[in-house]
């Protein structure tokens, strides 16, 4: 498995407190009980709507298993893996990248152990976008929620994106409705996530994210809301976008 050093960028868009945070959640990835099980859900629910909207745009036969071979992705955000493993299992040439070494080096043990080839690093989307990191699909999935500077993290995805491929977007909405049930019942009622893991003025609406994406050259493929049922924790689609919501921009 291929393995990189840390790289920084001067124009960093990490949050400290938030790689600490994540830090201390790195050992619970893999563990689908744990408190990353809304994360393995989520991941069942997206990879659907990822793989649809790949296909479709390049005209793919999504039924094959060499549908995706040779598509170069980019997990900004990782984690422990869990998307980068599944895109990896379809065929894709996944880099994987994080600000935690903990969550790094969870990711690579388990691809190891599942015997998957994914090149992951501790980085920045700055730092790779300086370096000219070029992506046919770049996954922004549950982290613009979490950066410090967003105009300058998105501008880095955006740059990482290549002529008529793809960037995915997945975080929450930012109003009274989505405060209560994605983070005062998530969090403090329901104890589904971790109490402190998001913070009602970094959340970002869907208006603000698709002019991060414009500044890019990016136009909406397609979109989705994100509906939990409480009762068996499964995600569905919806048409309301009020809690959460996924994005789907080709680069023009």
């Amino acid at each position: 498995m291929q393995t990189r050093q840390t790289n920084t960028s001067s124009h960093s868009s990490i949050d400290p407190s938030e790689r600490a945070k994540f830090d201390r959640f790195a050992s619970t990835w893999w563990d689908e009980a744990g408190p990353m099980w809304p994360l393995h859900r989520l991941n069942k629910f997206r990879i659907g709507f990822i793989t649809k909207v790949i296909s479709e745009h390049c005209r793919l036969d999504a039924q094959s298993k060499k549908t995706f071979h040779g598509l170069r992705v980019l997990d900004i955000g990782c984690g422990g893996g869990i998307l980068s493993e599944t895109m990896a299992g379809l065929g894709c040439d996944v880099t994987g990248v994080d600000i935690s070494e903990k969550n790094i080096a969870v990711a690579r043990q388990h691809a190891a152990s599942e015997g998957l080839d994914i090149s992951y690093s501790v980085d920045t989307a700055e730092a790779l976008a300086e370096r000219g990191q070029v992506f046919d699909v770049v996954l922004n999935m549950e982290v613009v929620e979490h950066v410090a500077d967003l105009r300058s993290f998105m501008n880095a995805c955006n740059d990482m994106v290549k002529g008529e491929g793809l960037q995915f977007v997945s975080t929450i909405n930012r109003n009274p409705l989505a405060w209560f049930i994605a983070i005062f019942g998530a969090e403090t009622v329901l104890g589904w996530l971790p109490k402190g893991t998001h913070e009602y003025r970094k959340l970002v609406k869907p208006k603000e994210l698709e002019q991060h994406l414009s500044r890019g050259d990016f136009s909406i493929a397609a979109r989705t809301g994100v509906a939990v049922n409480p009762f068996n924790r499964k995600m569905s689609a919806k048409t309301s976008e009020l809690v959460n919501y996924m994005v789907a921009a080709k680069k023009r």
